[in-house]
């Protein structure tokens, strides 16, 4: 099991985003997950997703864009998670749903080739793409998102973790950050903030 510490850094992450994006002065957000809409981060990739084809974020303008970091062999949080999503877009029309794509950024590039992340990442939904790089280029997208990970020492020797925060990032069709999801907020949660999104972008 993942300890308590990616969890907490997931919060930590979220009160950041959300300071970052509020006006205390406007009407209470129709979001259930946290608006961070007008955050001062600013979210880059420079990755390869699991067909080899090298990725950034501006490829996926025109659609709604889900963003979740961790990795394959996390035992608990990134299936969960990456379950929830899928849940998520099973609740919305296929018409909807064709216009979400959902990115699973390895934050272990060392053992998620592309080769594993094609394995792995589609066997949630087909439509998925996981996304993996150099030590140095995860690390940058890591850094971008504020999202912290740090490898933990297994029991065998050589074997390890990964701790992560753990929380969902999404974006609109214009690649505006407005999002952040707590881990374990649920597929409804999702679902109704994707369409949203959508509805305010047509």
């Amino acid at each position: 099991m993942l300890g308590w510490r990616f969890r907490f850094a997931g919060l930590v992450t979220g009160a950041a985003l959300a300071l970052g994006g509020c006006d205390f002065g406007a009407q209470p957000p129709a979001f259930k997950s946290t608006d961070v809409t007008g955050s001062a981060i600013q979210p880059a990739f420079r990755l390869v997703d699991h067909t080899g084809t090298p990725r950034t974020l501006e490829d996926f303008r025109g659609k709604v864009v889900v963003v979740f970091f961790g990795f394959t062999h996390c035992p608990d949080v990134c299936p969960t998670t990456l379950t929830e999503i899928a849940l998520a877009l099973k609740r919305l029309p296929p018409e909807e749903a064709q216009r979400v794509q959902v990115l699973f950024i390895t934050v272990d590039p060392e053992r998620d080739t592309p080769e594993v992340l094609a394995q792995y990442v589609p066997a949630f939904h087909p439509g998925f793409l996981g996304l993996t790089g150099d030590a140095a280029a995860v690390a940058e997208a890591a850094r971008s998102f504020k999202v912290f990970y740090q490898k933990q020492p297994g029991e065998a020797p050589g074997s390890y973790s990964m701790d992560h925060s753990a929380g969902t990032y999404v974006f609109d069709p214009q690649g505006r950050l407005r999002l952040y999801v707590g881990h374990g907020q649920g597929a409804e949660v999702l679902a109704h903030d994707i369409r949203l999104l959508l509805a305010q972008t047509g």
